[in-house]
């Protein structure tokens, strides 16, 4: 995705991409945590994805401080893609409009980037914590490298997140993913990562928190609506098998793994989407034909979707969800 001007991109310069979405609470302290970086050759980009709450307002105020564009709600990844578009660094820093950077974090992060030619380079992070409206407390640090995760390093990265904060790519692997996916309204970020690992590009591993992650109070959107992250979840595995698929590397790690993706999206759909449910097992044993979904797991399930007492009468019919799994496996 070549930038939205005559220029080529600049070497050296880092574009710093801020979808904005109704966050006048927290977008000014974030981009003051920019204009803060020690690392000199910056651009800030906001995209202003239709927000009504004086957002629009305060970016505006900010003059040529940003280059900011404003339209109507499409939603996150479309903002992103739209910011990359406007894009003229050699590296990309994607960050939330209520997430903040360390004053050194992008220098860091570029240094590393140059020194290994890495594509992408990550930082450990910082939760900060909303215990009452409006009032956060510094949480704990995370501090995790993707070569820990698993000895198959493809499968390593499907297992590793870490939020856009901690992230800085190099523009070159942006242009070979091709793209955010708009039709992944939750789990788009980790899928991008998904995405710099299966084609192939290098890490590198910034020790020290580079990056302050704010947890709302409630938790993450996949934390308060579990029938739409489960469904992005099945959506993405699903994506990702004909990913690799496609690629020719479905190792026998790699479908063990998916499939494991599929179990753990099965014994949520089964409550919220039949037909996905149905789909979802049939891709499962297409896999895996001797896996078996583990009935204490759907019973915890059931009992936070619909309460104890009632999970309690419909886990007697489970005995129909296996043979639901039966006659599909049969086919």
């Amino acid at each position: 995705m070549p930038p939205d001007t005559n220029d080529t991109w600049q070497s050296g310069l880092v574009s710093v991409i801020i979808p904005c979405y109704n966050s006048v609470r927290f977008v000014e302290a974030t981009l003051e945590s920019v204009f803060a970086q020690t690392f000199p050759r910056v651009e800030v980009i906001v995209v202003d994805d239709g927000s009504t709450d004086g957002s629009t307002e305060l970016i505006r105020s900010l003059g040529n401080q940003v280059r900011a564009e404003f339209g109507p709600n499409r939603g996150v990844s479309a903002a992103r893609n739209r910011g990359t578009a406007l894009a003229r660094g050699e590296f990309i820093q994607y960050l939330d409009a209520d997430d903040l950077l360390v004053p050194d974090a992008i220098e860091r992060r570029v240094t590393a980037l140059q020194t290994t030619n890495a594509d992408v380079a990550y930082s450990d992070w910082k939760k900060l914590v909303e215990i009452a409206p409006g009032t956060f407390e510094s949480g704990e640090q995370v501090t995790r490298r993707i070569e820990d995760l698993d000895v198959d390093s493809a499968i390593a990265h499907l297992k590793f997140w870490a939020p856009l904060a901690a992230l800085t790519y190099r523009r070159t692997i942006v242009d070979r993913i091709g793209g955010w996916k708009e039709w992944l309204p939750i789990v788009q970020d980790a899928r991008f990562l998904q995405d710099a690992g299966l084609l192939g590009g290098s890490f590198v591993h910034v020790p020290g928190a580079g990056a302050v992650y704010r947890v709302p109070l409630g938790g993450s959107l996949s934390r308060r609506s579990e029938a739409a992250f489960v469904a992005d979840v099945y959506r993405n595995g699903c994506d990702l098998q004909s990913f690799v698929e496609r690629q020719g590397v479905m190792s026998a790690r790699m479908q063990c793994h998916i499939a494991s993706i599929y179990g753990y999206s099965a014994r949520t759909l089964f409550f919220y989407d039949h037909e996905a449910f149905r789909d979802c097992i049939r891709r499962l044993y297409a896999l895996e034909p001797g896996f078996q979904l583990t009935w204490p797991k759907v019973a915890s399930v059931a009992s936070s979707v619909v309460g104890f007492q009632i999970a309690g009468i419909l886990l007697l019919a489970l005995a129909q969800i296996a043979s639901v799994c039966r006659s599909i496996r049969s086919r």
